[in-house]
């Protein structure tokens, strides 16, 4: 009886990576939501490493398709290559786009990735490179 549970936590173990601090986040990362359905790819991360602050993700649902904005609030697990949230696929569906600040702007807490009023959303010559950049980071 005790070999088998051990043989289950260590299958467990080798299955849930250990939590990562979201200095560590990469474009191309997969992104799961709360019900276990992949909704997309990590696009751009957002925040303020100085102080330590995540501020949210974009996320890619396609290939060259408008990235969605998740706040960190929604994130609850980070491990190596996945990020978990606490939405579902169909609330996931539900996000706003992802706007890109202006050049030179700073990020203010509860934006939609940027500088608020200003932001701008992503032209095709931009999402064209991050679509590139997830490639090549993979």
């Amino acid at each position: 009886m005790r070999k088998t549970r051990r043989k289950r936590a260590l299958r467990y173990l080798r299955v849930v990576g250990d939590p990562v601090s979201w200095f560590l986040i990469r474009s191309g990362w997969k992104v799961v939501s709360a019900d276990g359905h992949e909704i997309g790819r990590v696009e751009e991360v957002t925040g303020d490493e100085t102080h330590d602050i995540f501020d949210g993700l974009a996320v890619a649902r396609s290939a060259l398709g408008r990235p969605r904005y998740v706040p960190a609030e929604l994130v609850t697990t980070i491990e190596e290559g996945v990020v978990h949230l606490s939405l579902t696929r169909d609330e996931a569906d539900r996000l706003d786009e992802y706007r890109e600040p202006p050049a030179g702007a700073e990020a203010e807490a509860g934006d939609r990735g940027g500088a608020g009023m200003r932001s701008h959303p992503l032209g095709i010559g931009r999402r064209l490179a991050l679509y590139v950049r997830r490639l090549v980071g993979r």
